[in-house]
């Protein structure tokens, strides 16, 4: 029994990291550059995220800095929309501006353009993260976002302080974004002091590569991480599917095949769908798969926090689609 999972059945939940907009051109499969109207919609990896879990039934707080006008405005109304609770969410002036995407729903030539310079949500600072009653949560979730410049690097590193102080468990989700950071070896190494320090790790193929500092050691570094320790480690594949590690066994799950509106949102799907479940006390490998089927609906949806499904429409999803294909069943 891996001792953190009776925590985690809590299911209320600390985020850290940003809420931003999201704007997609309208109707779908239109290019930006060809766009006359857009729609609006939360964005923002953490606030995703947020969205999945209390989307699943479980309970969720938000930690990060918003532009105090009406951009930010947006994101705070939008969390309220979906019931995540922003108490924790301060507002900054000056010329910090939130994040801000304009995603396409399409999957052929795909442009997403993310506007992130003097970034609000990287002002988050100790004293926001010092703020946070630690001790309601039953777990911190934490993007490697956070992380890339200051002050929000040295307060994300508080708050996983606080929060081992407090008991709880620790969720990583890799999600390097290479243009947020000052350079990919400060990134590597900082990714590796958070994996250190983490409970759960989830990324994928790639960003294992990036942590372990080579050209095709990731899988290794999984496997190191989750070793003589009581982790867990999802180690994402893309189409040839998920290997996830504990100290005590190796699994392997599918992909649910879907024929996708666009590739933006699956890993803030995941993460949802997969921490919801572990919170239900459910299996490590059923855990996984309704992990990968919540991923594989949004990818299937305009949007990213509005795509996010129920347990209603996860369930039928599952009870539908055939089930998760082995690499050598999909249809190239």
């Amino acid at each position: 029994m891996i001792p953190f999972l009776e925590k985690i059945k809590e299911n209320n939940f600390v985020v850290l990291g940003r809420a931003g907009m999201d704007l997609y051109p309208d109707p779908p499969g239109t290019k930006t550059e060809d766009a006359t109207q857009f729609v609006a919609a939360l964005g923002g990896s953490s606030a995703n995220i947020a969205t999945a879990l209390v989307k699943h039934g479980s309970k969720a707080s938000l930690v990060t800095s918003v532009s105090d006008d009406a951009v930010g405005r947006f994101a705070l109304n939008q969390l309220d929309k979906y019931g995540i609770d922003h108490r924790y969410v301060r507002q900054v002036g000056g010329e910090f501006r939130n994040s801000l995407a304009l995603a396409e729903t399409r999957i052929e030539d795909h442009q997403s353009v993310i506007y992130r310079n003097g970034a609000a949500d990287f002002q988050m600072t100790v004293d926001c993260v010092e703020k946070v009653d630690y001790a309601s949560f039953a777990a911190l979730i934490t993007t490697g976002t956070v992380f890339a410049a200051e002050p929000s690097r040295s307060a994300a590193f508080h708050a996983i302080t606080l929060a081992k102080q407090a008991g709880l468990p620790i969720i990583f989700d890799v999600d390097y974004r290479p243009y947020s950071w000052p350079s990919p070896d400060i990134a590597s190494e900082v990714y590796s002091k958070v994996a250190a320090l983490s409970d759960i790790i989830i990324g994928n193929d790639e960003e294992f590569d990036f942590m372990a500092g080579g050209e095709n050691p990731g899988l290794e570094k999984a496997q190191i991480l989750a070793a003589n320790s009581k982790r867990i480690v999802v180690y994402k594949m893309g189409e040839k599917g998920a290997i996830t590690f504990t100290d005590t066994e190796e699994i392997h799950t599918g992909i649910y095949p879907v024929k996708a509106l666009k590739p933006t949102g699956a890993g803030d799907a995941f993460m949802g769908g997969f921490i919801a479940a572990l919170a239900q006390g459910l299996p490590i490998k059923e855990c996984i798969l309704r992990g990968s089927a919540s991923a594989a609906i949004v990818v299937t949806r305009v949007g990213c926090a509005p795509a996010m499904p129920t347990p209603q429409e996860l369930d039928e999803f599952l009870q539908e689609h055939p089930g998760p294909q082995k690499p050598e069943q999909i249809k190239k």
